[in-house]
């Protein structure tokens, strides 16, 4: 009889589950620091607003390589060497990206982003290799610019970089994607006296922004008004739309692409069988955050118990029409409408509520307002009606302007705000998480450096790019404006939805650019 020691059981079982582990870091190629870095990253919860722990991790990692930390009054985290920082007329370069990251999964998929690590996974796609998140945001935004940083760290410790005599800091921002916070409340103290800073925190490996749109989210909140459902109809049954399966993405980055709104295809269903039935709506909800399309929703209402098959006869119909526009770019869309059994309640929305709600959403814009005058197939100005909430005494619908130009981006929620107003439902209305745009310079010293860099590397012009979404950039070069910045990345697809991925071939063709890129700029 053998008798085995549970704890040497565990050690070796975890031993074999570690060496597995370091098998797939390797086989997703170099930097190996990087990957490891990122691993290691996605089992710690960092959604926005709750960056502690990841915050923690980095600055205990840092001090760990004998790096030197701050974090000022917001959060943010400033990394630096204790050897270098007294050298003068030097040139200082700033490493940048954000600790959070977004939350968002697929309904039914169960998972606690408060405490679950990130289930990770590599897939083939098109012959590329890709990793991503089962049933979830894969949080490659920004935690790629983290495990970037990290892996940085770690070989200027072990000696294997030097960049002598370049003075190079690390910030590490909060709040990004929920209103840039960290950038909009940095303390100027943290980065004072930087040449150029490197935001790494953009998705296509073959091109550098150098300019992004400002944006600001226009809220509505309705005050309740209840109806007993008796008064409404007698006989009543209770179904429950929903809408499933929308690719959904970034409300800047894939405006342009033709992407449902679940809100937008909601409010077309639910305005025709208003106007063609006798229905009592009882809640109404879509979308999760201002800055990503919305990709499921789901409303519960009442019809007449003789009126429930023909009604479903009648939403297919729509369903057939919605299909027919968008069944190419969302195959995967589903629309489903079915009875709930065992619910009761007996209040849902005043008559005057739901048809001025319903009229509302229908016409509510949504997607590219105008393009760019001077840059090719930019989207210069657009909107987004990201999210609707029932609570119990208010319904919250969230929108988001962005533009290139200040004043179109003003005039933009100033049209939300008069809409919302003709709604005549007594709205308050707010203009909430404004940012500023980032004006590209074409003729800036680092854009010249960062551009010769790539060519020697891989024999071909990069794209130079301002694109439609809010960046930090804008917000440190209003705090810093003698500070030249660039913004770069590897490949991230499906941002803000649980379809993102990373390419992992782009991963180290961005490291080897950012090493070659300090080396120039010795």
């Amino acid at each position: 009889m053998y008798f085995i020691n549970s704890k040497l059981l565990f050690i070796y079982i975890f031993s074999l589950e570690a060496i597995l582990v370091t098998q797939i870091l390797k086989d997703l190629g170099e930097p190996l620091e990087f990957w490891e870095y990122f691993e290691q990253i996605s089992k710690i919860p960092h959604c926005s607003g709750k960056e502690e722990k990841v915050r923690e991790y980095i600055k205990n990692e840092a001090e760990r390589l004998g790096f030197k930390t701050q974090v000022d009054k917001t959060g943010n985290l400033l990394v630096k060497s204790a050897i270098n920082q007294n050298r003068k007329n030097h040139r200082k370069v700033i490493l940048q990206c954000h600790m959070d990251m977004v939350c968002e999964k697929n309904e039914g998929v169960v998972h606690d982003f408060s405490k679950d690590p990130l289930q990770l996974e590599v897939v083939k796609m098109e012959g590329e290799k890709w990793l991503t998140a089962k049933g979830t945001t894969l949080g490659a935004d920004n935690a790629v610019g983290i495990a970037y940083i990290l892996a940085l760290m770690k070989r200027l410790n072990s000696k294997a970089l030097k960049f002598d005599p370049l003075v190079i800091e690390m910030l590490f921002t909060v709040d990004e994607e929920v209103g840039l916070v960290g950038a909009f409340n940095i303390d100027k103290e943290l980065i004072k006296g930087g040449t150029y800073l490197l935001n790494l925190d953009s998705e296509e490996d073959d091109r550098f922004t150098i300019g992004c749109a400002g944006g600001i989210n226009t809220v509505g909140e309705i005050k309740f008004e209840y109806s007993p459902l008796k008064k409404c109809l007698k006989n009543a049954i209770p179904l429950r739309l929903s809408i499933t399966g929308l690719l959904g993405g970034h409300s800047g980055t894939d405006i342009h692409k033709d992407r449902a709104n679940s809100i937008k295809i909601m409010s077309k269903i639910l305005w025709k069988v208003n106007h063609e039935f006798s229905i009592c709506l009882h809640s109404l909800n879509g979308g999760n955050r201002a800055n990503a399309i919305p990709r499921e929703a789901q409303a519960i209402l009442f019809v007449e118990n003789k009126e429930v098959s023909i009604l479903k006869n009648f939403i297919d119909h729509i369903i057939n029409e919605i299909k027919l526009g968008i069944s190419r770019i969302e195959p995967k869309m589903n629309i489903k409408v079915e009875v709930i059994e065992g619910f009761e309640e007996k209040f849902v929305f005043s008559e005057n509520l739901q048809n001025k709600l319903l009229h509302m959403l229908y016409v509510m814009p949504h997607g590219p307002i105008s393009m760019h005058p001077k840059i090719p197939n930019l989207v210069y100005t657009s909107t987004n009606l990201a999210s609707i909430k029932t609570h119990e005494d208010l319904i919250i619908i969230t929108t988001s302007q962005r533009s290139l130009h200040e004043i179109s981006k003003k005039v933009m929620y100033e049209k939300l705000e008069a809409l919302l107003n003709l709604a005549d439902l007594n709205i308050k209305i707010s203009h909430v998480g404004e940012y500023p745009g980032w004006d590209p310079d074409f003729k800036a010293e680092l854009l010249k450096f960062a551009q010769k860099t790539y060519k020697e590397l891989f024999n071909e012009e990069v794209i130079i790019q301002a694109i439609h979404a809010g960046l930090e950039c804008g917000i440190l070069k209003q705090h810093f404006p003698d500070i030249d910045m660039i913004s770069f990345g590897p490949t991230v697809e499906g941002g803000h939805s649980p379809d993102e991925r990373l390419k992992i071939q782009s991963i180290n063709k961005m490291w080897n650019f950012l090493i070659k890129l300090l080396e120039n700029l010795v």
